[in-house]
């Protein structure tokens, strides 16, 4: 493998959040509980090379961009929701390269009993 070209995977897991998206008109105005766990692959060789986090992807500038979005606009599908954080971060941070997204429901309004409702995204500038 080329050194030139590897990439740096950056995860972060279990960012949580209060948010009102769902279907049913109760979780719209009551909300619910999300977590988001992200993987995030760029090439740190700036970074590491300074060691200066102005080189690198600052997570907590991704998880504050995070929480805008799960708590903009309302969604009624958790689908919607993954693909939104994706392409968001994709057209924010031009230093991903690739990137996963899981997103779990944890308040489920149905009659089973069910610990979360999770979907995962991937997206890559190559098929971007």
């Amino acid at each position: 493998m080329n050194k030139e070209s590897s990439l740096t995977r950056l995860t972060l897991n279990n960012i949580q959040f209060y948010a009102n998206h769902g279907v049913r008109s109760e979780e719209q105005t009551l909300g619910g509980r999300y977590q988001v766990d992200i993987d995030l692959y760029y090439s740190d060789k700036t970074a590491v090379l300074s060691d200066d986090v102005q080189n690198a992807l600052n997570y907590e500038e991704i998880i504050y961009s995070i929480n805008e979005i799960v708590n903009g606009d309302s969604y009624s599908l958790i689908e919607t929701l993954s693909y939104e954080i994706a392409s968001e971060l994709m057209d924010k941070y031009s230093a991903i390269e690739k990137l996963s997204v899981r997103l779990r429901k944890l308040t489920v309004p149905i009659r089973h009993i069910i610990d979360y409702v999770e979907v995962e995204r991937s997206m890559s500038r190559d098929a971007f």
